[in-house]
């Protein structure tokens, strides 16, 4: 059972120039109609996100997720402070939702979360994200060098916080 929570991560091109594509798949032992509430509130990615991030929701209030919704953040990216913008460009509970960055770190951000009952009490949760690295000509190393490690981390991070979450922490390890 303990590779059911070890995070299945794969990074590779896109087929468009200096565009990455991420699949991050996880199968939580919780059902859908606890997991998606839990992603679907803005303020659980503090929980979710590694320390080293500094990862801060700047939008106040609870705030009513939905298509169109615009959602500022405040990020350090290897100590530099960064603000991000993103907007939820697709709205469709309880099986996906994705947000695509509006200004931020990237050159592009598209982010969809999805999200399938396995059964009653399981929940299979993929992240795919298509993402372009600022730096242009010079955005293959860039990715290669910091960003692709990066969301490794933070992706693994995040499994074995929603692992300990949603009360596997027992047999998850720590991969950092």
């Amino acid at each position: 059972m303990t590779d059911r929570l070890l995070p299945d991560i794969v990074i590779q091109p896109d087929g468009e120039r200096r565009t990455w594509r991420v699949t991050a798949r996880c199968v939580l032992d919780a059902p859908l109609e606890q997991v998606f509430p839990f992603f679907a509130d803005a303020g659980n990615l503090e929980k979710l996100t590694p320390p080293w991030v500094g990862f801060e929701v700047l939008s106040k209030g609870p705030l009513d997720m939905r298509q169109g919704l615009i959602i500022d953040y405040r990020i350090r990216i290897h100590g530099i402070p960064i603000r991000w913008r993103t907007e939820i460009a697709t709205w469709d509970p309880p099986q996906r939702f994705s947000d695509v960055q509006l200004r931020g770190p990237y050159a592009l951000w598209d982010h969809t979360h999805s999200f399938r009952a396995i059964d009653a009490s399981t929940t299979e949760m993929t992240d795919t994200i298509r993402y372009r690295p600022k730096g242009w000509i010079l955005a293959p190393l860039i990715n290669r060098m910091f960003v692709e490690n990066d969301i490794r981390r933070i992706f693994t991070y995040r499994n074995e916080q929603m692992n300990r979450m949603f009360g596997s922490a027992a047999l998850v390890s720590d991969q950092s």
